[in-house]
């Protein structure tokens, strides 16, 4: 269901400025906004956690040691 809002001049032109290009809609600036407060699910807080476990095993690799690698 699509629905109107109605903001005032000054948060609209402020939401504008969020926008990465003209074909943004404020619907998408308004999303980007709110995954900042929304909580992580379980599956990316596992993730996290063995990526932290994986990164303090010294299991991981440098940016550079993945460019000489990849011969760039």
């Amino acid at each position: 269901m699509v629905t109107t809002i109605q903001v005032s001049e000054e948060l609209k032109d402020r939401l504008a400025l969020r926008k990465m290009s003209d074909k943004d809609r404020y619907e998408d600036v308004i999303w980007d906004l709110l995954e900042d407060t929304l909580e992580l699910n379980e599956q990316t807080k596992i993730e996290i956690k063995t990526a932290r476990k994986e990164f303090s095993e010294g299991k991981f690799v440098t940016h550079a040691e993945l460019k000489k690698e990849l011969g760039i």
